[in-house]
């Protein structure tokens, strides 16, 4: 017999023990989204309809690479993890775990492929 409080046994936890953290996770992924994105499309912005030799400048500077790079690695794990959040509550069994899988390997290999062209471009 446990002597824990029903309080205590929830206490940052949902049902699957990672529901809270996962909330947490995508509110903060959020916040630096929402920061990132508009620095992002500016620089995306204006390197867009430049030349070649243009474009290798803008991303060669730091800054411009290295809000490329946040917004690539935290956008597609924000992707990963909120399709994972519709997957778990649309689908069921065996369907959910290859849409979870599929969808885990696209932003993973989205992630490695932006991440090569940005330092393709930036060195």
């Amino acid at each position: 017999m446990q002597f824990i409080t029903d309080r205590k046994r929830a206490t940052g936890r949902g049902s699957a023990h990672s529901g809270t953290e996962h909330h947490r996770y995508m509110q903060i992924s959020a916040v630096g989204l929402a920061l990132i994105v508009p620095t992002f499309l500016y620089i995306f912005g204006s390197a867009l309809g430049a030349g070649h030799a243009e474009v290798l400048a803008v991303f060669s500077r730091p800054i411009p690479a290295i809000v490329t790079g946040l917004m690539l690695v935290i956008g597609m794990q924000h992707f990963r993890k909120g399709m994972q959040v519709v997957f778990e509550d649309y689908t069921y069994h065996s369907t959910r775990k290859v849409l979870i899988l599929i969808t885990t390997i696209l932003s993973y290999g989205l992630t490695a492929t932006g991440l090569f062209a940005l330092v393709k471009l930036a060195l």
